[in-house]
């Protein structure tokens, strides 16, 4: 069986992939042959994940799910939020982003944070959505190359090193992404 996903972030593909197993095949924008991108207007993550799914069920008629994602920090009033991938500026710079929260993160004790995932699933032209959270911790500095965003300068809860040091099997215990497909997951399989 294979289902749509609203992205061309291949990172994302790859840890949905990996997250979900053989079972469904995830197909990205580009090798459905939808090539455009998708604008995230809204305030919220949960009506980000609707006009993305929204946008490809109407284009191809077929199942499809999309995610947004956000970095909650609590000492920043739950920023980046809504508005991660482009925190610094509409150029999506990981790094120009990761600067940003380091610089606003100075001198502050209360370094929680979470990241916190919505999936909208369309399935049979009705919308269902699905939430997963990991709670962590900001560090003081880069640590890590590995994943991509925010990875390098988040410790999950119950994690010993940030996501960036940690492989895919690793990160995928703690992962947000990874909770959010899990319920996605269960709720397809009663489907079948």
């Amino acid at each position: 069986m294979e289902i749509i996903f609203a992205t061309n972030n291949a990172n994302k593909v790859a840890e949905i992939q990996a997250a979900i197993g053989e079972s469904l095949k995830v197909i990205p924008l580009k090798d459905a042959g939808i090539l455009i991108d998708i604008p995230e207007p809204h305030d919220t993550l949960e009506a980000n994940a609707t006009e993305k799914s929204t946008v490809i069920h109407r284009l191809t008629g077929k199942n499809c799910f999309s995610e947004d994602t956000g970095l909650e920090i609590t000492a920043l009033n739950g920023a980046p939020g809504v508005k991660s991938a482009r925190y610094a500026g509409e150029d999506r710079s990981f790094d120009a982003n990761i600067d940003l929260v380091l610089q606003q993160m100075q001198g502050k004790a209360d370094r929680s944070a979470r990241f916190r995932t919505v999936i909208s699933l369309i399935w049979d032209d009705r919308e269902y959505q699905f939430e997963g959270i990991c709670e962590g911790k900001i560090l003081e500095q880069r640590s890590g190359s590995n994943g991509f965003g925010y990875d390098p300068v988040f410790v999950p809860d119950g994690g010993e090193t940030s996501f960036a040091n940690m492989t895919m099997e690793q990160k995928n215990e703690f992962s947000h992404r990874k909770k959010a497909v899990q319920q996605l997951i269960e709720f397809l399989s009663q489907l079948q």
